[in-house]
């Protein structure tokens, strides 16, 4: 254990994080740890990851100091931040730049920030095509990710940027799943039209990370992006009904109803769909599977991971 090199995971129960320091455990082989970085050690998930053989540490993301002390002696850091907490791009920003210092002082080796696309790059603010949110920002979820990037460059930082994907586990947890209709007919409600959208395992974020940290300096300076299938709406429709033995539909509806929905954050989704939507072309091409499965062989497509969870999928 001594000689092995410590990757510390911020995050370490959430999604990504969790992921990649199960991915890391997992792997009998290689001569990485891992240090499960987490605010509550005494949660049931921390707690897991420990009896599992993680290090697992208390961490204050939103203080500097603590961050410091918890990446000192890491070989490696994955770096995510957690903007559906409180849907501050302030906040995200002020996170990742604490992030991006504390791993500069503690002179880590490779660092993975978990980001996205600045959709101001192709939608500006004054491009009234979809409104603009927050006051400066199309896409808050992703725009804030995106600035944030240049904390990491402008400390010369051996980073590389992971671009993720929509997570099919918003299926489960986001209340994103098939809604039961009047007829007992269930329905998919996306604002995608007929076009396909780029999604992924939460579970293989963390496993193409942990690929990304073994190729060593491979991707360092580097944008890597990654996805588990390209589906449209309706595609989606088709394999839930076939995996839940139910009628499934897509109901495809204009981004304007889907912002309108009026639960916390409909706005900001409804930009993203639009965004993914308008710039499929981009969006699904940077996200390329072949690639993806190079770095996690045990990538899971959209039917391999219903066929795991369809049990999990509330149906309303």
């Amino acid at each position: 254990m001594a000689d092995k090199k410590i990757i510390a995971v911020l995050g370490a129960t959430g999604a990504q994080g969790g992921g990649l320091v199960r991915a890391i455990l997992s792997d009998k082989t290689d001569d990485f740890t891992a240090r499960a970085l987490t605010r509550n050690i005494n949660a049931d998930k921390a707690k897991a990851l420990k009896e599992a053989g993680a290090d697992v540490v208390t961490v204050d993301i939103d203080n500097f100091e603590s961050l410091k002390s918890a990446f000192t002696g890491a070989y490696a850091v994955y770096a995510v931040t957690f903007f559906w907490e409180h849907f501050s791009v302030d906040k995200e920003l002020s996170q990742a730049e604490m992030i991006a210092k504390a791993a500069k002082e503690a002179g880590v080796k490779h660092i993975i920030w978990s980001t996205l696309e600045d959709t101001r790059k192709w939608v500006p603010l004054e491009d009234n095509r979809m409104p603009t949110l927050q006051g400066k920002y199309k896409v808050p979820h992703f725009d804030g990710k995106g600035q944030a990037n240049k904390f990491f460059t402008d400390l010369g930082l051996p980073v590389t940027f992971l671009q993720t994907s929509f997570y099919w586990d918003n299926f489960i947890h986001f209340g994103m799943g098939p809604k039961k209709t009047a007829d007992d007919t269930y329905a998919l409600t996306l604002p995608m039209g007929d076009k396909k959208l780029p999604g992924i395992a939460a579970e293989d974020i963390g496993k193409c990370a942990y690929g990304i940290f073994k190729k060593g300096n491979d991707f360092i300076s580097k944008t890597v992006s990654i996805a588990g299938g390209h589906t449209s709406g309706k595609e989606m429709a088709e394999s839930m009904g076939k995996a839940l033995g139910k009628n499934v539909i897509y109901n495809s509806v204009p981004f304007d109803t889907y912002r309108g929905f009026g639960f916390p954050g409909a706005d900001d989704l409804g930009n993203m769909f639009q965004f993914t939507h308008d710039f499929e072309e981009y969006f699904c091409g940077v996200r390329d599977m072949n690639f993806s499965r190079s770095i996690n062989p045990e990538l899971k497509s959209f039917d391999n991971w219903l066929s795991e969870n369809k049990d999990r999928i509330p149906l309303e």
